[in-house]
């Protein structure tokens, strides 16, 4: 990654979008010391995911920040169904379920694991639309349960875990297709995620962060946003995801789709590379 090429990048992209460096962190859920290096070039590989999180914010694309040549002039591959860019959710599909935090959560508190579940699912949607801050439900989450200073990010960073197999699908996925993730989170988790290794650091041609585009699957507008970002034909887009729901939802926009269970994850990964069989009578 060219650092300098991408701070003068940047740097252009907010000034003609008319935003001073304290509002872009704002909107983009980023801290002004970590903007300011980026602009600056003195920050080594910074995260593909805070670079997205900032093109969404300042209307433009990954691959224009990043200095990449136009995904509509770059080759790409279809499948014998005609999928040419794929979609991969990260909960339960890349990483295994933080479900086991609850436990976690249950034993610390000394609250029944199902009181744990329906106090998190409570808020957990305004959150991965970006409408409540982390540490807003952090607070929430404490006072509902009884003990103060719960931080849900370290229950969750303890029990995550890589899905076997999808480092190596996710490489060969991106070097064959358009690829991209699109997944309900809370803000600034994907950037950790990638920090840590868990979610495979491949070049994303869209990443569509929840709390960044203020939407959750299964709702239209993501989808929108999605398919507009893909720069893609409905048809030719898969999404790969474990809820049933958010599939049927892509499918009303007519996405292909593929369900995908980590618990069988080797015949999840097998059924995937099937489907994405590549059409060699296509001209490339």
């Amino acid at each position: 990654m060219d650092e300098q090429g991408l701070g003068n990048r940047l740097q252009q992209a907010r000034r003609a979008a008319g935003l001073t460096q304290q509002v872009l962190c704002q909107k983009a859920n980023l801290s002004y010391s970590t903007l300011a290096k980026i602009e600056r070039g003195a920050i080594k590989a910074p995260s593909i995911f805070t670079i997205q999180s900032i093109a969404d914010v300042l209307g433009t694309s990954l691959d224009e920040l990043l200095g990449i040549e136009s995904r509509g002039k770059r080759s790409k591959q279809h499948s014998k169904s005609g999928v040419s860019f794929v979609y991969f959710d990260v909960n339960n599909c890349l990483v295994h379920s933080y479900h086991r935090g609850f436990t976690k959560l249950s034993e610390v508190t000394g609250q029944p694991a199902d009181v744990v579940e329906t106090v998190f699912w409570h808020y957990n949607d305004q959150v991965c639309r970006g409408e409540m801050s982390v540490a807003e439900f952090n607070k929430k989450l404490s006072k509902r349960l009884g003990y103060e200073n719960l931080n849900w990010e370290n229950f969750y960073f303890d029990v995550i875990e890589p899905v076997t197999g999808m480092v190596e699908l996710l490489d060969w996925v991106s070097k064959n297709y358009h690829i991209g993730l699109m997944t309900n989170t809370m803000p600034g988790f994907l950037d950790e995620l990638i920090k840590r290794d868990l979610v495979p650091n491949v070049h994303y041609d869209a990443i569509i962060d929840s709390s960044v585009v203020k939407a959750i699957k299964p709702e239209a507008k993501i989808f929108k946003i999605a398919q507009e970002k893909s720069n893609t034909k409905p048809d030719e887009i898969l999404l790969i995801d474990d809820s049933r729901t958010n599939l049927m939802a892509a499918e009303k926009f007519g996405w292909n789709v593929s369900w995908f269970d980590d618990y069988n994850s080797d015949e999840s990964i097998a059924r995937i590379r099937q489907s994405l069989e590549i059409d060699d009578t296509r001209p490339r």
